[in-house]
């Protein structure tokens, strides 16, 4: 497929017809032509009302119809946009609207909760794709008003999506803003869907998503598969049963998930999980949190020898990749790095083939955290490689192995979480004298957020005195942060200088487990 097919655009003159977006549940259609017709006309509603190439557009949207709808938008006109998590509080998004300069946010009456704790007023543009929001316009009456004709100007925009700083504050990862012709071969959006046909897409694929679309790697995979005339399915939440449902139903051929999905599945009966019929999926593919070796091999069992997996960040200054059969004769490693690896010890040399270290890499496209030049630098050593904070070792073969993390950063469900903010949150309990935010065994969602605390009087220790501190928390940050459960301690390990040994309060509960994150 030649790049310049690469565009909505293309497939909408084409193949008009075709679902570009099915919602699994509810079975709502987006045809190519559909996606094509209301992405170029709220390009023109956004550049009416003065958002200009370069600009920023936040997106606080559930799994909803017009989400992919409005990225193209953007993408189309040149405009960085960043999908905000929906299970962020008020105060957490406003932070997100206020350090990536949004002059645009669309949402939906669904979200209306948290817009209403939003100071949006001062933005060009506010709109809503469903439901009546205070002093947004009607996604609907926009498009209707403007003409079906693109931007004489069209170019390619960038997503700019947020994870968490060392210091808990969400970083934005900000990529240079292509602002190529739509399409144009160079461009990075038009080389990761030629990625995509290097590693089999193929005609007629069906695309499942099933995880929230603020997330890296579910958007730009999207949006990638629809560069190829796909059609994506998208799962509006995941379950276990509805995600089966739609592999069937939809006939779906390809699709990325991450560990923690593989888990629920794997915990339905065998009776429920056989009565889907899976025998359309070509190629699978998983990243975003270490997979536990059993789970991989029962699902390998079950689904067959398709299950591919990468590993990557949302920076993307590395990846590496690993076939079904690679695995198998590798069993837990993430694969082959596609760009120069290094493995660096404590003295910033590296270490002797099967060593752990850091894992660095070389090459990598650029990109900066928003705001943040220290940050930036951070990552990068004397040599001028780059990290993700990622502890591995390199086997003789040339195949990559994690095995720890230079952070603290707790990977639960696949969702990166930094415990730092939780602990700044309990800290100003009034009962809490010290604490510890960690990340332990979880057969689920492989990590679960667990809070050690010292208490002030010891004999508060109680099941009550946990599930207050939980609602602190709750009452300050997204839930998914917060910790799942509570244990009470004595005293937490610390050195005379006050540095918390983490790692000997993480062994206690790691102990044992084959799969361990750290």
């Amino acid at each position: 497929m030649a790049a310049a097919q690469m565009t909505p655009g293309w497939h909408a003159e084409h193949t008009p017809d075709k679902p570009a977006i099915i919602l699994a549940a509810s079975g709502e259609v987006v045809t190519y032509a559909e996606l094509e017709d209301r992405s170029i006309r709220l390009a023109r509603a956004l550049r009416a009302r003065g958002l200009k190439v370069g600009d920023h557009l936040a997106i606080v949207l559930e799994n909803h119809r017009a989400f992919l709808e409005v990225t193209w938008a953007a993408q189309r006109s040149g405009l960085y946009y960043t999908a905000v998590n929906r299970h962020l509080r008020p105060s957490e998004v406003q932070y997100v609207l206020d350090d990536c300069g949004a002059v645009a946010i669309v949402s939906s009456a669904e979200m209306a909760e948290i817009v209403a704790g939003l100071d949006s007023s001062s933005m060009l543009a506010r709109i809503s794709v469903e439901g009546d929001l205070p002093g947004f316009e009607r996604y609907d009456d926009m498009l209707a008003a403007e003409s079906a004709q693109p931007l004489p100007d069209e170019c390619e925009g960038r997503e700019m999506l947020y994870s968490s700083g060392t210091t808990g504050r969400p970083k934005g990862v900000r990529k240079p803003l292509p602002a190529t012709p739509l399409g144009d071969p160079a461009a990075p959006p038009v080389l990761i869907a030629q990625g995509l046909l290097a590693t089999g897409a193929a005609e007629g694929a069906v695309y499942l998503s099933p995880a929230p679309l603020y997330h890296a790697a579910p958007l730009v995979f999207s949006m990638s598969w629809q560069r190829l005339g796909a059609t994506v399915v998208v799962l509006e939440t995941f379950d276990p049963v509805g995600c089966l449902d739609a592999i069937e139903r939809y006939r779906v051929t390809h699709g990325q998930f991450v560990p923690t999905m593989f888990v629920r599945m794997l915990r339905l009966p065998k009776a429920d999980r056989e009565r889907y019929d899976v025998s359309s999926l070509r190629t699978v593919v998983h990243a975003a949190a270490p997979c536990p070796i059993a789970v991989k091999r029962q699902m390998l069992d079950w689904w067959g020898p398709i299950i591919h997996e990468y590993y990557s960040g949302t920076e993307d200054i590395g990846t590496s990749y690993i076939t079904p059969q690679e695995w198998l004769d590798h069993p837990g490693s993430v694969g082959r790095p596609m760009n120069e690896c290094h493995i660096v010890g404590a003295d910033g040399e590296e270490v002797p083939v099967g060593e752990e270290g850091a894992v660095y890499f070389a090459g990598g496209r650029p990109f900066e955290y928003h705001n943040d030049p220290e940050k930036t630098a951070s990552i990068s050593n004397d040599k001028g490689w780059r990290t993700l904070g990622d502890i591995g070792r390199l086997d003789a073969d040339g195949y990559l192995y994690l095995t720890d993390r230079q952070a603290h950063m707790i990977i639960s469900g696949g969702v990166n979480i930094y415990p730092q903010e939780a602990e700044n949150v309990l800290a100003g309990h009034p009962d809490v004298a010290d604490v510890a935010v960690i990340g332990v065994p979880d057969e689920e969602m492989g990590e679960a957020v667990k809070a050690v605390v010292q208490l002030d009087d010891p004999t508060m220790a109680s099941d009550e005195t946990a599930a207050s501190l939980i609602a602190w928390c709750r009452a300050e940050l997204a839930t998914y942060k917060c910790p799942r459960t509570v244990d009470f301690v004595d005293e937490l390990p610390r050195d005379p200088s006050g540095k918390l040994y983490k790692r000997l309060l993480r062994d206690q509960y790691w102990d044992g487990h084959t799969t361990r994150v750290v």
